[in-house]
């Protein structure tokens, strides 16, 4: 009975790895050559502005499009152009100067080869949800010590706080140590886990895309948040409070480490309507409440 299991499981791993060679197989011959040092930056740079891209759009078309402000965190604001270029044009120097040379160096020291075959499809989730996981904790202890600790605070994670209604391209508005220190974190999960470059991008794709979704102030029926059961994941209602209100919800994605150590707040979900203009989630608690404006120096 356990061989015979044993060889379903093989069979349905070879299928996985079936159905993603074909896939990897078209990477490893793009003309955009994965193994080239410039193309970690380039990837991260056009995936980041892919997913700000529809946000931007929302942002712009908010003001005349009632039905849109239905789904925004806080209905009456739209980030100005003054707001915006600082965003791009931080992200944008950072990468082009500090993060290419130290991915070129990278490069240089240990070139490494593609193998020519694809991860297994269930391998890749679970080192998908792995990094995910240990992202999570990392990042969680990094920012209860950077807003616990004045000095931190002050030095490193300030900026990142400047815009206390988040937008989607404020994600990436952060000092050069933050970023630095969520790429390290990003480095020694995969490293441990000896993911397969296939899983690195996958999982580089899910980060961003999270990350922007969190910070984007749009709570629709579809976002993330709204599809994991059971509140494992906090989502974009609950990373707003955290910027409103700064003593809460300090994990970047799943509520565990929050739910253990009691900095969980959850964001309340039922439709409400009033002057926050009939918001979608915990919008009208945030216009209406003074703590929603509260600064943190």
């Amino acid at each position: 009975m356990s061989s015979h299991n044993s060889s379903e499981l093989q069979v349905l791993c070879s299928s996985g790895q079936l159905l993603l060679q074909p896939l990897w197989d078209r990477l490893r011959t793009s003309k955009v050559p994965i193994q080239s040092p410039f193309f970690p930056v380039i990837f991260a740079i056009v995936t980041y502005l892919g997913f700000c891209l529809p946000f931007v759009v929302l942002d712009f078309l908010s003001p005349w499009v009632p039905a849109l402000r239905r789904f925004k965190i806080h209905p009456d604001f739209s980030p100005s152009v003054q707001q915006l270029l600082p965003c791009l044009g931080q992200t944008l120097y950072q990468h082009l100067v500090f993060v290419f040379p130290v991915t070129l160096l990278h490069w240089l020291c240990s070139p490494s080869l593609l193998p020519p075959e694809a991860p297994e499809l269930l391998q890749l989730l679970r080192d998908v949800l792995l990094c995910l996981l240990l992202f999570d904790g990392e990042f969680f202890v990094w920012h209860v010590l950077h807003h616990k600790v004045p000095w931190l605070y002050r030095a490193f994670h300030k900026v990142h706080h400047q815009n206390p209604a988040p937008f989607a391209l404020a994600t990436q508005y952060m000092s050069l140590w933050e970023l630095f220190s969520l790429g390290f974190f990003d480095m020694v999960n995969i490293t441990l886990l000896r993911s397969h470059p296939l899983t690195v991008l996958t999982f580089h794709v899910l980060n961003i895309w999270l990350s922007v979704e969190d910070h984007s102030g749009y709570d629709f029926p579809w976002s993330t948040h709204r599809l994991v059961p059971f509140g494992w994941y906090g989502g974009v209602a609950h990373h707003d409070l955290h910027h409103s209100q700064f003593n809460c919800n300090f994990a970047p994605y799943f509520t565990h480490w929050d739910r253990i150590l009691g900095t969980l707040r959850p964001a309340p979900l039922p439709e409400c309507s009033g002057d926050c203009g009939g918001c979608s989630s915990d919008s009208a608690r945030l216009c209406a409440s003074p703590s929603g404006q509260k600064k943190h120096s």
